[in-house]
């Protein structure tokens, strides 16, 4: 693919490229364009030009394209998931679901986005008429992480192309064919709508952030290259909508169902190779049952099957890079001369000559302070902590510079409530992991980020609000000037 997609049409680029691999065989599977400044002042001119009457289109007209995209999305479901499995690692399955998803968000932001533009408000004076009005900021950029392209993807641009912004698309280097494969639906959109360039973050990335002509930028990312967008964008007083990392804790209680509390733990914490930013990575267990507890998700752990995500039988892929392999095994080394014990896994799996393969690791007796705990881990690690009790547990939860989610397995209704509301996280979820809701808000707190996507709030964090305000009848103010004839009046 070595093109980038800019004005409705595919640009092909002769430089320099960027290798695309497949964890799983460590093969190229295909190359894309290294795009430059160059490449991002096209697609930015592209999208602004289209914007002045993109802007413009009736709602309902929107809405037909989005439903459009999400139809297209429903017909290459099959042919997408099997190339974001090839270039991602995730199991085929996932990969599938993945692609409905995004046909979802796009079907529930065509109809909300022509659902309101605003509201009425009660005026001050009579013979007033205030009311409110949602317009879109212009152009926006979308960066978009590996390991849910198109999810990711889906969750900004539904929704800032209902609110009548043009979006220039720039895909992670390690996972960009599938949104290329992209370029035949936003077809169907008028010219400039959506452009979709490729390159590395540092160079057309950054230069799509500090582009004089782009009015907002929405980043799926690691809390460093938040920083660092959120800096350049307020060095230009430009609005930034950032979701950044995660580590959120799983609470286990002494009144919950081992067996399924267990599985949930498993599927948490190893979901995507535990490279998912709302995946469950500290997990806090009640001592009555911590051992059978521990017991239990080793036993699942063990009979997991890692392999090729095209196989139907498997369970874990590869993690994205042998950068991130090597990582993640340096936690684990780490947590274990810290005195920690691994009980399964804890090493790259020797049964794969090719592929970035690590065995799903449970491993107890970590404390708080290892990196392993502190930091977001992006790989299949399962660290149990023991505590007393539902305050351990939650104060426990609770120490950590993220909040993006949190999880809590009991029957007791004091305990969960109490747990939600005192850990703060983004989204709280009570005997049912990582279930997102298109019309429930998906978001952070600390330095997870500030921003909200899906639901009502999705759709705001890409229109700003303009107030207009209405004197139907055209008359002298007494208050105005001289003030010596309204002083009379008030005295």
């Amino acid at each position: 693919m070595h093109h980038q997609w800019i004005g409705g049409r595919r640009l092909a680029v002769k430089r320099a490229a960027l290798p695309v691999i497949n964890p799983a065989t460590e093969a190229v599977l295909d190359e894309v364009p290294r795009g430059t400044a160059q490449d991002a002042d096209r697609a930015v001119s592209a999208a602004r030009d289209a914007f002045t009457t993109w802007r413009w289109i009736p709602g309902l007209e929107k809405a037909t394209l989005l439903h459009g995209i999400a139809s297209g999305l429903r017909e290459r479901q099959m042919t997408l998931a099997t190339l974001m499995t090839r270039e991602g690692g995730k199991p085929f399955c996932e990969n599938r679901d993945e692609v409905e998803w995004c046909a979802a968000c796009f079907d529930y932001y065509a109809e909300i986005g022509r659902n309101a533009r605003g509201s009425s408000l009660p005026p001050v004076f009579e013979h007033q008429v205030n009311f409110t009005i949602k317009e879109p900021y212009g152009v926006v950029v979308a960066i978009v992480p590996w390991n849910y392209p198109l999810l990711l993807m889906a969750w900004k641009l539904a929704p800032a192309l209902a609110a009548g912004n043009t979006v220039v698309l720039k895909p992670s280097e390690e996972t960009p064919l599938a949104t290329l494969a992209l370029a035949d639906l936003f077809a169907a959109l008028p010219a400039g709508v959506v452009n979709i360039v490729t390159g590395l973050g540092e160079e057309i990335g950054e230069a799509l952030v500090v582009h004089s002509d782009t009015d907002l930028v929405a980043l799926t990312g690691s809390v460093e290259t938040g920083k660092r967008v959120g800096q350049l964008c307020a060095a230009q007083v430009k609005k930034s909508h950032l979701e950044l990392g995660g580590n959120d804790p799983f609470i286990v209680c002494s009144d919950a169902d081992i067996e399924v509390a267990g599985r949930a733990a498993v599927w948490a914490a190893y979901l995507n190779t535990g490279q998912v930013c709302t995946g469950a990575k500290r997990f806090y267990v009640f001592d009555e049952i911590a051992d059978q507890f521990t017991a239990r998700v080793v036993r699942l752990s063990k009979s997991l099957r890692l392999g090729n995500g095209l196989d139907p039988t498997t369970d874990i892929g590869p993690l994205i890079t042998q950068r991130q392999l090597d990582d993640v095994h340096e936690r684990v080394e780490e947590a274990v001369r810290g005195g920690a014990r691994v009980l399964c896994g804890g090493r790259r799996a020797r049964k794969f000559k090719k592929g970035f393969f690590y065995e799903p690791t449970v491993i107890e007796g970590v404390r708080q302070d290892m990196r392993l705990v502190r930091t977001e881990t992006f790989g299949p690690i399962l660290p149990i902590m023991r505590v007393s009790g539902i305050d351990e547990a939650i104060e426990k939860a609770n120490d950590s510079q993220y909040g993006l989610g949190a999880n809590i397995y009991t029957r007791n209704l004091e305990w969960s409530m109490k747990a939600m509301e005192k850990i703060t996280a983004g989204t709280f979820w009570i005997n049912d992991p990582l279930t997102d809701n298109d019309a429930g808000p998906f978001g952070g707190m600390r330095q997870t980020g500030h921003s909200r996507e899906l639901g009502e709030e999705g759709l705001d964090a890409f229109r700003e609000t303009k107030h207009v305000h209405l004197d139907y009848v055209q008359e002298a103010k007494s208050y105005w000037f001289p003030y010596a004839k309204y002083n009379k009046l008030m005295s």
